[in-house]
């Protein structure tokens, strides 16, 4: 399940994600990120990762695979931050092995410091955070 969050920094997209993702749900996240760039706008992205999240399906999956090299690298500059907010081991394991790919700075944040990714995120690019 995908849960659009409000109560955040301006500029900052984000959800909160539960259960396993499908495609369809994957594109309720996608496109607003999508419209941002189609906009100019930076990004800066902000994804709750509950106890209860068990990752993506395949046909989801493949759109990730499929975005990652059309929009990541494609709006390289637009990439600001990104926050994940977990106690999911697996994920910081992941972000560990692939967070170099990320073109913006990355942190990762557990699930009860979730005010203090947002203070991350509503920061300055370059302030000590």
């Amino acid at each position: 399940m995908v849960e659009v969050l409000h109560d955040l920094p301006p500029g900052t997209i984000g959800f909160r994600v539960s259960g396993r993702i499908t495609r369809d749900e994957y594109h309720e996240m996608l496109d607003p990120v999508l419209a941002a760039l189609e906009r100019g706008e930076t990004i800066d992205l902000l994804t709750v990762a509950d106890d209860d999240f068990h990752g993506l399906d395949l046909g989801a999956l493949w759109e990730d695979v499929q975005a990652a090299g059309s929009v990541g690298l494609k709006h390289r500059k637009a990439w600001r931050r990104l926050a994940v907010v977990t106690n999911k081991q697996w994920m910081r394991h992941a972000i560990g092995g692939f967070g170099w790919f990320y073109p913006g700075e990355l942190r990762v944040f557990d699930l009860d410091q979730l005010e203090a990714a947002k203070s991350w995120l509503a920061e300055p690019t370059g302030t000590p955070g």
